[in-house]
Order: structure tokens, then sequence, then C-alpha cells
């Protein structure tokens, strides 16, 4: 099996249209590199479509209609959009569902410390990394601080182009003789991730200088006070806008396209929903580097509550309902493949990999040594899907993770299966993946984008 590159179907004046949407999504990758950056642009894109605070419809009661359009926030960190669709609810939902975290440093509750007249910050690294990638780079602090009394500080540091940047020092060549000869995942450790944030000593002060002067500077430009680190949630991440990669300005450079290629992709495609038979909906959603877990996550029951909260609104709500509701439904999991490197060909598998310029992957499964911790999708939705995506003209792939015992990973796929839908894995193919800085291709983000429209329209 072949596919044509997905860049010849198209004439020289419907390329103006990819470039569009990607400028778009260029734009949001660069603005949003947090889960909270995501959801508050998510909301403000949604409510510029017409969709409406869920939680506003409940506290009034309205009851809900076919085609109201609906979001509901989780925290700030995760989001579900609705469109409701003409028959109930119980005939289950078609669902597009993607996560927003990234790979990352965090730092730690009590971060700020000096050491040989530098002040420096701990961190905690979020997700998997390669820890030598993050050195010598320029970064970035987003986030939020909590202040004692509920006040929220936001932080972004490192963007503007008047801001000072930070990062991570690295040995010199010259001195990294026993350094060279350590495996990559002990080249760096990550105890050694530590931040450079400052050097200049505050005048008068006999200890700790350095770090006075940087604790003078958060006080003055942000009223922020040491202690307040114990309630903040501040991610380190790489600084500076997504940009046109290649030549020929093909492919995308920028931080956080796993998953935030298929968040925004997702979010567009739910945005293109008008009328519906059955209620569709978009789930954004926090903490799937490691393990969906938490609150924010996709092992939260945040999404089962915000559908029985829809079932409430349409004055068709039981326990039986929202079990029916969830078995019935039909997902992508929108998340990520990997792209075949002509660098690294000896981990893939070339009959089943996922190239640049062959539009949406499939994964059929993901997983690891024999299909471990993976939702293995039926045949039977991926004739379905088969169908939609060759009636919608939409150029799709399919591929698995690497060579058999080469490694692997997983997604929220297996999750969402656990209520005994129909799911599979779908999306972009990805170059660098988890590396500060990855890269896709503009064609292959509009056929996903296409692709999951399709699916919205056609399931």
């Amino acid at each position: 099996m072949s596919n044509k590159n997905a860049w010849l179907k198209y004439e020289e004046n419907q390329l103006a249209d990819i470039t569009a949407f990607n400028e778009g999504y260029k734009k949001f990758i660069t603005d949003c590199k947090t889960e909270r950056e995501c959801v508050r642009e998510s909301i403000r894109q949604a409510k510029d479509e017409g969709f409406q605070d869920l939680k506003e419809y409940i506290r009034t009661g309205k009851k809900l209609k076919a085609g109201d359009k609906l979001y509901i926030s989780n925290m700030e960190k995760a989001i579900a959009l609705f469109v409701i669709g003409s028959q109930p609810l119980e005939e289950g939902l078609k669902i597009l569902g993607a996560h927003i975290d990234s790979p990352r440093m965090d730092l730690k509750q009590v971060p700020l410390y000096e050491d040989a007249e530098l002040a420096l910050f701990d961190t905690h690294y979020y997700g998997g990394i390669k820890k030598y990638q993050w050195v010598t780079l320029p970064l970035a602090i987003h986030g939020v601080v909590v202040k004692k009394d509920g006040t929220v500080v936001n932080i972004v540091i490192g963007e503007d182009k008047n801001d000072p940047v930070i990062g991570v020092t690295d040995l010199l060549v010259h001195l990294s003789g026993a350094q060279l000869e350590k495996k990559g995942a002990k080249v760096v450790e990550g105890e050694d991730l530590n931040i450079l944030i400052g050097s200049m000593p505050l005048k008068g002060e006999e200890k700790d200088a350095v770090k006075a002067n940087i604790k003078k500077i958060l006080q003055d430009k942000y009223g922020i006070e040491e202690d307040d680190f114990l309630s903040a949630e501040l991610e380190i991440v790489p600084a500076g806008e997504a940009r046109d990669y290649g030549l020929d300005k093909s492919m995308v450079m920028g931080y956080g396209q796993d998953d935030r290629v298929c968040s925004y992709t997702s979010l567009k495609a739910i945005f293109n929903v008008k009328e519906t038979d059955r209620t569709c909906a978009c789930i954004l959603v926090d903490k799937e580097e490691i393990g969906s877990v938490g609150a924010s996550g996709m092992h939260s029951k945040f999404f089962e509550n915000a559908v029985a909260e829809i079932l409430a609104l349409t004055g068709e709500y039981s326990e039986l309902k929202v079990r029916r509701t969830m078995s019935n439904s039909h997902m992508l999991s929108s998340d990520v493949s990997a792209a075949f490197d002509p660098n690294y060909p000896a981990v893939m598998e070339k009959k089943n990999a996922a190239y640049f310029g062959q539009g949406m992957v499939f994964n059929k499964y993901t997983g690891s040594r024999g299909k471990s911790n993976s939702n293995d999708a039926n045949p039977e939705f991926m004739a379905r899907l088969r169908k939609i995506m060759e009636d919608n003209k939409v150029t799709f792939q399919t591929a698995e993770l690497g060579k058999v015992d080469e490694g692997g990973g997983g997604t929220i796929a297996y999750i969402m299966a656990n209520y005994n839908m129909e799911v599979i894995d779908s999306g972009v193919a990805v170059l660098n993946m988890h590396a500060p800085w990855e890269i896709t291709s503009k064609v292959d983000i509009y056929e996903t984008y296409n692709g999951y429209i399709a699916f919205l329209k056609d399931m």
C-alpha cells in the first residue's frame, strides 16, 4: 500500500488555505505553552464561535436543545466542548479527545537558591524527556502564582523581545571527557536541570546577596514573596515563537506540538460543526504525559460528569442513560505519531511507519512490547473510518510506534475504551517528539483537520 504525497493533490490556488490554517496554528502554539494558556485561548475562541458556558446553564436550569454549543472548563487546565445533536444523547457521542500538556521542567516548591554567587531555580522534569536536550537553550517561565489571599498572578517571562531569558548551563567540551563516556540517559541528571537566573548581588546584603536581588525583583515587579512559590505552578519551556521550517516552508517547528497539534485541529473541527445528528464533543485534557492522572487528567470523572449534566439539562437524565451514552459513543483519540526519520531508520519498520506528507495517521494500537497498555481498535471501526476518509477525500495513513520490542508509548484511548466505546488513535506525525522543538508537516496538519471534520460529520 502506498499513498501519493498529499501536497500533490492541491492546486496552486488551494495552497493558500493550508498556509492560512497553519498561520493560526503557529500562533496558537506560540501563545499557549501551558495547559492554562491553552484553556484560556480555547474559551476565547469558543465564545467567538457562539459557545456558551455549560456552568451557566447548570446554574439557571436552562433547557438544552439541538444546535446549542457549550463549553465547560475543569480547573482551568482541561476543557470539554459540545454541539448538541438532534438525536437523544444515549445514541452516543462523536468525540475528539486530545491532550494539552507537554514535556517540560516544573519549578520545585522551594526552588530558589544561591551557589557560587549565582542564583538558580531547582526543577523537576515533567513527562518523558531526553534531559541533555534541555541544556544551553533560551528558556521562559510560564504559569501562575497563587497568593494566600487567593490572588492569582499570571507569569510569562522570556517571550517578549525585551524580556530576559534563562536556561540550564552545560559542561564545556574541554572538560567533558568523563561526561561524554556516560550513557545518554546519564549525560545530564534530573537533579542537575537547575536554571540559572541571576548573578548580580544586592548591595548591603552579607549573605546570599544574588538570591536577595532576585527576591527583590520578584517582589517589585510581581508582588511575589519567596514563600509564594509554595502555591505556584510555574513551567519552564522553550522561549520563542513557532517558525516555518524548511527552505520550502512546508513544515512547522515549535514547542509542545505533542499534543497541541491535535488539540488545535480538534478544536477547529468542532467549531466547523453547524448541525449534527449525534452530539459532537471535543475534550482537551491535562496530565497525559504522566499517565492521565489527577483531577484534570482523563482518568478523572470530569467528562462523564459533564455528560450527566447535559443529560439532566435535556430532561433525560438517568444513570443508565449516562452509561448508554458513553458506551454508544465513537472517539478519535487525537494524538501524534512518530514520523519516519531517515537519520534513524533502524527503529522503524518501513511498511508500518508514518511519513511526512502522507496525511492523517491512524494508529490501530500503541502500547509497547506485545501491545501492553494499549487500546487495540476493532477492525469494524477502522473500516468505517476508511470509508469516511475516502468519501471526504482525506489523505490518511496507518502506522505503529516503531519496531516491535523497540519501545512504545500510550495515549488516552484506553481510558475512554473502558466505557465500552469504539476508540482509535489518530493524529499528526511528528519529528523530534518530546524534544524542546518538534517538527510537523503543514499538509499533514491540514489533512488531520479535514479528517476530524469528516469524522464529526459522517460517523
